[in-house]
């Protein structure tokens, strides 16, 4: 099983290799990830309680709310539309505090998520200027980079079979930077399998969020709000 999720080898390939039948492998691979995501998902998968919770974890590139199962043909952002995360988010029922100063001044800024070019531009979802490249984010480009079962077709018509690979993966990905640490942040940028092409610019926006991305952009720009490494070299 861990040979497929970190190889991504083909199910025939591993029928050969292992001299076990194909229907037997695409049966017993998704029930153990199914029990491996069972037993995880409490201590390594749980969406937090507090928005200051979900920002400290965010930080170490894991997961905390997955959403499988979606047609691949679906973009990122319609993704995010259809799930109960934007609907909360939406309707303001999941907790997030109100907006408070940003550290070092009396400018109020709203809590909000970090997203990329993909998902819309709101004042709880805020995402970078227009640019004219980019490449996947850093939590799933390390976790491509591990469990290479993510850069091929995984060859079974079952969605829910396929939810069960997905969380595995995801709640062993937080398991592993959690108790070990052993990924180098940046070390996936340097597989060609992992660059992305560019995205269309079609979300909509409102004045805003936009206005609140311009005063984050201030703010982080300053002396008071810069960090000692955002102008170092990636």
């Amino acid at each position: 099983m861990c040979f497929l999720l970190f190889t991504g080898e083909s199910f025939r390939s591993l029928s050969y290799l292992f001299r076990v039948g194909v229907s037997t492998i695409q049966q017993f691979i998704p029930e153990t990830c199914s029990a491996i995501y069972q037993v995880l998902k409490d201590k390594y998968l749980k969406v937090c309680d507090h928005v200051c919770d979900f920002f400290c974890i965010s930080v170490s590139y894991r997961f905390l709310y997955v959403d499988g199962g979606c047609n691949g043909r679906i973009s990122d952002g319609g993704v995010f539309g259809g799930c109960s995360l934007q609907n909360a988010l939406e309707n303001r029922t999941v907790n997030i505090p109100a907006p408070a100063p940003l550290p070092g001044s009396d400018q109020l800024a709203p809590y909000c998520i970090v997203a990329d070019e993909a998902f819309p531009l709101k004042e709880y979802l805020m995402k970078p200027y227009p640019n004219p490249w980019r490449v996947v984010e850093n939590a799933f480009g390390i976790l491509a980079n591990r469990f290479r079962v993510f850069l091929n077709t995984i060859n079974i018509q079952d969605t829910a079979k396929v939810e069960d690979i997905v969380l595995a993966c995801c709640a062993l990905h937080n398991f592993l930077r959690a108790e070990y640490d052993d990924t180098v942040s940046g070390r996936w940028r340097q597989d060609p399998d992992l660059l992305q092409a560019p995205l269309p610019y079609t979300t909509n926006t409102t004045t805003r969020a936009k206005r609140s991305r311009d005063e984050l952009c201030q703010y982080f720009i300053s002396e008071i709000g810069a960090v000692p490494f955002q102008w170092s070299k990636i």
